[in-house]
């Protein structure tokens, strides 16, 4: 792949970054991605802050006794009610890549700062990727609504979204949102993107803490099998299935935002990403997953995606 920025920031041989997903992204995905020449992220967003200290430490004794040393973040939602926690988790385990979300950045801008923390942004819009920037990020995400799990409320696509920040912004742009072939990595780049951030395609891989029922359903997936729910409350995209059919027979119903988070109830991601429950869970997924088809090692996903990158480039 080419070299980018991205590369250069991170101190990565590829410009790939495993996506950090709540249940999914534990301390074993996030050392195979790393292992593999990418960037891994564990996902803070599923984590109590001993837990995120537990799996940090894992993932270093890994690289310890395999004696090599790679680079690794942690993901974390900002508008976790413990964030303050959290981060005092990755400060005192000396995190130094940290990839935020769902919050507004400026007000964490200092910590990151001062700390000397390589600091990413998940946005969905110019608007958020330019206040990105002015917060002092050393990167964004621009992530189209294709993804898996929450998303942007405006449902801008990737081939959209992507160019337009590439435009407004000086520092590099890592896009996101229904990448899972090494010829969309080629597509992204050619907008102008420095990296690519993946997730469903990393979430069903041997190594991913989710469960095997949940792997097998993004096996099974389809193009049209998931669709974007919950747009009174924080938009998220999930599989079709009898929970997800609740949910949008409810809105279509004129549930309020109040009654919808009384359906939502409590820990539906866990339930069906990490438990399994395929009907009453939360099944996040992006629309990638029809472009999904097996259940390999991360080496071999990683080895796929720079042959399918290679392949495209040479076909362009």
């Amino acid at each position: 792949m080419k070299q980018t920025r991205v590369n250069t920031l991170f101190g990565i041989e590829h410009a790939i970054i495993q996506a950090g997903m709540v249940w999914t992204s534990g301390w074993r995905l996030a050392s195979a991605a790393s292992e593999n020449g990418c960037l891994g992220l564990i996902g803070a967003g599923s984590m109590k802050p001993e837990l995120l200290s537990e799996h940090i430490t894992k993932l270093r004794n890994n690289f310890k006794e395999k004696n090599i040393s790679k680079p690794f973040g942690v993901n974390l939602p900002l508008i976790r009610g413990d964030i303050n926690e959290l981060i005092k988790t990755i400060l005192k385990e000396e995190v130094k890549i940290v990839f935020s979300s769902a919050g507004n950045p400026k007000a964490f801008s200092n910590i990151f700062k001062e700390n000397n923390i390589t600091w990413v942004h998940v946005i969905a819009s110019v608007k958020h990727a330019l206040k990105a920037q002015e917060a002092g990020c050393d990167a964004v995400v621009a992530e189209g609504f294709e993804a898996g799990g929450h998303n942007g409320i405006d449902e801008i696509t990737t081939l959209c979204l992507v160019p337009q920040v590439v435009d407004a912004l000086d520092i590099p742009v890592i896009a996101a949102g229904g990448i899972a072939t090494g010829g969309q990595i080629a597509a992204c780049m050619a907008m102008g993107a420095e990296g690519v951030q993946i997730g469903t395609r990393f979430a069903a891989t041997t190594e991913a803490s989710s469960s095997e029922a949940f792997k097998n359903k993004i096996v099974e997936a389809k193009d049209s099998d998931t669709y974007l729910i919950m747009k009174k409350l924080n938009p998220v995209r999930l599989y079709k299935n009898k929970f997800a059919n609740d949910v949008i027979n409810a809105e279509r119903s004129g549930a309020t935002a109040d009654e919808l988070k009384e359906l939502l109830g409590r820990k539906r991601e866990m339930k069906g990403i990490f438990e399994g429950d395929l009907d009453e869970g939360e099944l996040e997924m992006g629309q990638s997953s029809g472009l999904v088809n097996d259940i390999p090692p991360v080496k071999t996903v990683v080895q796929n995606l720079l042959n399918e990158y290679s392949e495209a480039v040479s076909k362009i």
